[in-house]
């Protein structure tokens, strides 16, 4: 009873400093609502070089928290993407602030118009657990350029991650301006009710739903970058060494737990044993073993450990063939790797079928006919990610026009995601909103209209009484 009165005074506690962070960054951004191209980009600046500082610490807390995750792909895929994004952003922030000028109607003229992006105020980005730094930082990079404040909530299930970035943006950025928040659901739920002026959340598509619905009690917009199954498909055409080399190291890196993971893939009819042996070799030549190795991650703890476990039993159970790639032939008791996995003979009763797996395992289907493949994939929900492997561009065109995904890759996987250029998100079930390149400036400012008009004023001459000639021209001649 003691520890559950002390748990909760902890958590009203944590709460209440998290009140408080809000109550000064609203304060402070209504004392300077703006700011010019030379702060944000002194404020860019400062997250690049706390990054670079602390990347072997962030590399450590990551594969901490993950029981293991590769150094080389933390600074890979998390670091080096983020300062990527940051030198993009500080090279094209003084063209995106300037006053984009807009067309005015001739009945209006003389006028000028044009839309001002500017600030909205404070932004909370909540943010997962298996891309902890990039997906806290990316969205971050997107709001200081655009001028505003930030509240940063970082996943419960990596808290030295949090920790770290806590130290590290507390030293770059005055609490005013950016500040880190840790804890677990209580503190999340407070988080998301906190009344933003805008909110991202990075995660689940069932938790987007009640992320969305506590922001609505305040109105606040949401930004949803959620999930969902990204199929791949290979066309006949294509060889298979082509195709596997980039489904593996998509599999692969960070072990499945990527939001934009292939997680099914449709293999012409006929060719799942070549794929198979394809698969192996590949992932052979990059992990020749995989239970000590430092280049392959962990899964994140047990619970998602048994999760996918969970998937591949109930698979099992109903028939399913379940090939692991184990090229140093391991055993894994008691640890949280898990070999990469091939699944076929899938039925839809079974729960790999229904839900993200989130894991090295990759469902098998095959297909005789392309547009049998796109029918399955438009008849479930719109997945993050698709990705199409053909050479031929008027087949790659047509998969385009006929499916919809937040992102298309052909002949590759995973890495529009770095592309500093390149909107992100998703769409239906797989997100809502999109961040990145300009869209993300966009997305995190107020595009306010403005309308300037002269001394003269054209409108006096549309004015009742209603029996002018000009009346008569609009009448005779406009409306028509």
């Amino acid at each position: 009873m003691t520890t559950s009165v002390s748990s909760l005074h902890t958590e009203n506690s944590d709460i209440a400093e998290m009140q408080r962070i809000f109550d000064m960054q609203k304060t402070a951004f209504k004392l300077r609502p703006s700011t010019t191209a030379v702060e944000r980009l002194a404020l860019l600046d400062n997250l690049k070089n706390a990054l670079v500082k602390y990347q072997d610490q962030i590399a450590q807390a990551i594969s901490d928290d993950f029981g293991h995750r590769s150094h080389h792909e933390t600074k890979f895929a998390e670091i080096l993407t983020s300062l990527d994004n940051i030198k993009y952003y500080s090279k094209n922030l003084k063209t995106w602030m300037q006053p984009d000028k807009r067309h005015v109607n001739p009945t209006h003229l003389p006028a000028k118009a044009w839309v001002q992006y500017q600030p909205l105020g404070v932004i909370g980005i909540i943010t997962p657990w298996n891309y902890p730094l990039l997906l806290a930082i990316s969205p971050l990079i997107c709001a200081l350029a655009a001028g505003n404040r930030v509240m940063i909530k970082m996943s419960s299930f990596t808290p030295k991650t949090g920790a770290m970035l806590k130290r590290a943006l507390g030293e770059a950025f005055s609490e005013d301006q950016v500040a880190v928040v840790t804890g677990g659901g209580i503190i999340s739920d407070a988080f998301s009710r906190l009344p933003f002026n805008q909110m991202t959340f990075t995660g689940s598509t069932n938790v987007g739903r009640t992320v969305m619905a506590a922001a609505a009690e305040n109105l606040t917009p949401v930004l949803l970058e959620l999930g969902g199954k990204s199929p791949a498909i290979i066309h006949a055409s294509v060889p298979m060494k082509d195709a596997v080399e980039k489904l593996a190291l998509g599999k692969c890196w960070n072990a499945g737990q990527t939001c934009v993971a292939p997680d099914y893939v449709f293999i012409p009819k006929g060719k799942t044993a070549e794929f198979v042996a394809t698969m192996r070799t590949k992932v052979a030549q990059m992990y020749p073993s995989l239970l000590n190795n430092p280049d392959y991650t962990s899964i994140v703890n047990n619970k998602q450990y048994q999760r996918i476990k969970g998937y591949l039993d109930d698979a099992k159970e109903q028939g399913a063939e379940i090939i692991e790639i184990n090229p140093a032939n391991e055993s894994f008791s008691n640890t949280r790797k898990m070999p990469v996995t091939l699944v076929g003979n899938v039925n839809q009763q079974m729960q790999i079928t229904k839900n993200e797996i989130f894991g090295p395992v990759l469902m098998m289907l095959e297909y005789e006919h392309l547009e049998e493949a796109i029918d399955y994939i438009n008849q479930r929900p719109s997945p993050l990610a698709l990705y199409y492997f053909d050479y031929d561009e008027h087949r790659a065109d047509f998969v385009l026009r006929h499916t919809q995904s937040g992102g298309y890759s052909v002949n590759d996987v995973l890495t529009h995601v770095a592309e500093e250029d390149l909107p992100f998100g998703g769409v239906g079930h797989s997100g809502m909103g999109k961040y990145h390149g300009k869209e993300g400036f966009a997305a995190m400012s107020n595009a306010r209209s403005v309308l300037v008009k002269p001394k003269f004023w054209s409108m006096r001459f549309l004015a009742p009484p209603f029996k002018n000639p000009i009346h008569k021209f609009i009448e005779k001649v406009l409306l028509k």
